[in-house]
């Protein structure tokens, strides 16, 4: 029996592993930390170490210098989980009085039968959030711009409060036997595409994501489509922009068809 040490590299066998599991770490490092994040095309770097800090979650050189501000106006509300969740009844009843001039296309009690966003019980921070964004021109739309253009930061949370006071009504497409496609369950992991029901209501409810039950599948394709283009771009962080991007056709029907069927 060979008395040479088994870890040594005098063993010939030890050597040949160790090598090839370096080259491997090696190569590994190379692939995750400099070929793939230079593969992107929307992610703009300086150089290799900036590739290396991008892919480590670390900010690189270029980042710390400052990145350029973007050609359009980003949303600057700041959602917060206790956002707008107290239940002001004068504050309800105004938004009441206010809501009125809304009902045209959100419906008299917050139901649209006009392809429109259905407002009633949706949570008070989505509303207050993209009245805000289409008063200063994060989100823009030829109706609903000029609409809260004159609105004031108290007559918006107002709105929001009475909107989400009303109880959610069903929607004449309810479908309780329609089961929810994967990307709503699962999402799609390769895609980096998170399941939409951990955001939206489903599996969790996350600060200002709206509830999608029973909003209409013309509205929901409309803005995935719009996430997707970057026709709309007041989700702050690029979430949604990043995931409609990924999604399919076939997967943004899926949805907007699911969610309409929801009560």
């Amino acid at each position: 029996m060979s008395e040479e040490k088994l870890y040594s590299l005098r063993n010939p066998w030890f050597s040949i592993s160790v090598g090839i599991t370096a080259a491997i770490a090696v190569l590994a490092a190379l692939v995750g930390l400099i070929w793939l994040p230079l593969l992107q095309p929307n992610l703009k770097l300086a150089g290799i170490w900036d590739a290396i800090c991008s892919a480590a979650g670390v900010p690189g050189p270029s980042t710390q210098a400052g990145a350029a501000p973007p050609a359009f106006k980003t949303s600057n509300v700041v959602v917060t989980p206790e956002m707008l969740t107290r239940q002001d009844q004068v504050s309800i009843g105004r938004g009441a009085t206010l809501a009125q001039r809304c009902a045209i296309c959100h419906g008299p009690q917050g139901v649209s039968d006009a392809n429109s966003p259905n407002l009633a019980g949706q949570f008070a921070a989505v509303t207050y959030k993209e009245l805000s964004d289409f008063k200063t021109g994060a989100r823009v739309n030829v109706v609903m711009s000029p609409f809260a253009a004159n609105m004031t930061d108290q007559e918006m949370r107002d709105v929001a409060l009475y909107y989400a006071y009303l109880p959610r009504v069903p929607s004449s497409q309810v479908n309780p036997n329609l089961l929810p496609p994967a990307i709503v369950v699962t999402g799609a992991p390769m895609r980096n595409i998170a399941p939409c029901g951990s955001c939206h209501g489903e599996i969790d409810v996350k600060a200002g994501s709206p509830w999608l039950g029973g909003q209409s599948a013309v509205y929901i394709k409309a803005q995935l489509q719009a996430f997707a283009s970057g026709a709309r771009r007041n989700d702050i962080s690029e979430q949604m922009r990043n995931i409609a991007r990924q999604m399919t056709a076939g997967e943004i029907d899926q949805v907007a068809r699911y969610y309409e069927a929801q009560p």
